[in-house]
């Protein structure tokens, strides 16, 4: 039987190509939220999950967004969820922004501190860096149980050690300008000013 050497160095580069593609595949931000991230009532292209996309699409090397946000979504469903979308996404990093449904429900928080706690977990298990983003309640609920859902966040962000932003609506939230007629969901143009609050906190993560 003949050798080709040439046909060997081509097999090599071809070989060597191939691993730079896979080196180059693009890193996942895996967004698991509820309607504030899931572009409620305005185009998709609008919501700030799409605009991080884009701007992660910038970066070098790429990364990529994946937003596996539904309305409605409480933190227990989010829980049942997240196994499934670990093992197809592996991202390297996960942002959870769950419990405003919870709170306008006025569930127990002792079960959305545990339903955090278990993404978490299962989040570092999968070697994924964790970003929580903390949501406020409307006053009427009161200034016990809305320091109790503030006091969740910043509890597990300094026990678990996960990157953390206080209030996902900063700056947008009392503004009734930047906010939708339900008082809950930014408008449109607001959304940029949501992803900024949440860059912030990201950046230091994409590594």
């Amino acid at each position: 039987m003949r050798r080709y050497p040439g046909g060997l160095l081509l097999c090599g580069l071809l070989l060597c190509g191939f691993g730079s593609a896979q080196a180059a595949a693009p890193k996942t931000v895996l967004v698991l939220g509820d309607s504030l991230s899931a572009a409620h009532n305005i185009p998709v292209e609008s919501g700030w999950v799409h605009l991080l996309d884009v701007r992660l699409g910038k970066m070098v090397p790429k990364w990529t967004a994946i937003n596996a946000s539904i309305s409605g979504e409480t933190s227990l469903s989010g829980r049942n969820r997240l196994p499934a979308l670990l093992k197809k996404y592996h991202p390297a990093v996960l942002v959870i922004e769950l419990g405003a449904n919870d709170g306008l429900r006025g569930l127990p928080l002792p079960a959305l501190r545990d339903n955090l706690t278990a993404m978490i977990e299962l989040a570092r298990q999968s070697n994924a860096r964790v970003l929580l983003l903390g949501i406020e309640l409307p006053v009427n609920y009161g200034p016990r149980y809305r320091d109790g859902l503030r006091a969740i966040y910043t509890d597990l962000a300094r026990t678990r050690h996960t990157a953390l932003v206080p209030f996902l609506l900063e700056g947008v939230a009392l503004d009734p300008a930047q906010m939708q007629e339900d008082g809950l969901h930014p408008v449109a143009s607001a959304e940029p000013k949501v992803l900024e609050t949440v860059w912030k906190a990201l950046q230091p993560l994409l590594h």
